[in-house]
């Protein structure tokens, strides 16, 4: 398998997996988010990832999540699932699983938390890819896994029969661009931070972006992807704009991604907000009423 054995393109946003106030998956409003993110463009989903808070999902939740996605999408877009887990035999049970619900690909980031040489995240992948059916994405996100892909790693991970297609999240514009050098080739490179650069990343040849913020800002989230694939310069440039806008309304002043995330789908009545996971805890005081206003200022409330 390489980047020619799968046809994903295109925006695919990462989901949230919202709760019911006593703390189970809301299916339906789920559901209805991907109908919404459908019906706006989406080309395809993650679901299960960061963004839908997998780290607080048990292990039959997370399968639950594939099949209730599976459901919803019936085939219309691309659906990943996020099936990293800290052992193999974890990662490749989930991923066997998002096979037999019908899921199209299977994300999965290196063992977390415990520090790895390459040498022990290239066996791990190994391992987990002798074992599974679905094709691969690669997910490199060191600031929530510890351990990193760069692109020397990548390029060796490339190697393996099953991966096809690596997400790029470090946020790190020259580890970006030299992972891109190094695998696309062989691989489909995504732009995690498509808020931040998703538009030169698409210039410069990224197969498409998976980001959080098409979850509350839809189209504009979407666009940004088509824009700077046609080559709309000033609109392009524009949403880039916005898309740094928001980033820095969501992570600033007692706010982080995820939580922001959620409180501002709920302000702007879209399905799939609501009451984060613990640890985390829903936006409340000045860190919400900040958020209200920065919304507000930025025309999308």
């Amino acid at each position: 398998m390489d980047r020619n054995s799968v046809n994903w393109s295109g925006p695919m946003p990462a989901v949230t997996t919202p709760f019911h106030d006593d703390g189970r998956i809301d299916e339906a409003a789920f559901a209805a988010n991907l109908e919404g993110l459908i019906a706006a463009g989406a080309t395809g989903f993650v679901v299960g990832g960061c963004t839908g808070e997998f780290w607080a999902l048990s292990h039959e939740e997370r399968k639950r999540l594939f099949d209730v996605a599976h459901e919803a999408i019936a085939g219309r877009v691309t659906l990943i699932a996020g099936t990293g887990a800290v052992s193999v035999e974890e990662t490749v049970a989930l991923t066997r699983h998002a096979e037999a619900a019908g899921c199209d690909g299977a994300l999965i980031l290196p063992p977390y938390f415990v520090k790895l040489s390459d040498d022990e995240i290239f066996a791990h992948f190994a391992d987990v890819c002798a074992l599974i059916g679905l094709p691969v994405v690669l997910y490199n996100i060191p600031g929530n896994a510890v351990n990193a892909i760069t692109p020397a790693l990548a390029a060796r991970l490339a190697d393996l029969e099953r991966v096809v297609a690596i997400k790029e999240s470090s946020g790190d514009w020259n580890n970006y661009y030299g992972t891109h050098l190094a695998v696309h080739e062989r691989l489909r490179v995504f732009c995690g931070p498509s808020s931040v650069f998703g538009v030169p990343a698409v210039q410069l040849g990224a197969d498409g972006t998976i980001d959080c913020f098409p979850n509350v800002w839809q189209r504009g989230g979407l666009d940004l992807y088509f824009a700077a694939k046609a080559g709309e310069t000033e609109k392009a440039a524009e949403l880039q704009a916005m898309g740094r806008r928001l980033t820095d309304l969501f992570t600033s002043d007692g706010r982080t991604l995820y939580p922001a995330t959620k409180a501002a789908m709920d302000m702007m009545g879209l399905p799939g907000g609501g009451t984060p996971r613990r640890p985390l805890r829903k936006l409340a005081g000045a860190p919400l009423k900040g958020l209200e206003a920065g919304l507000k200022t930025l025309g999308l409330l």
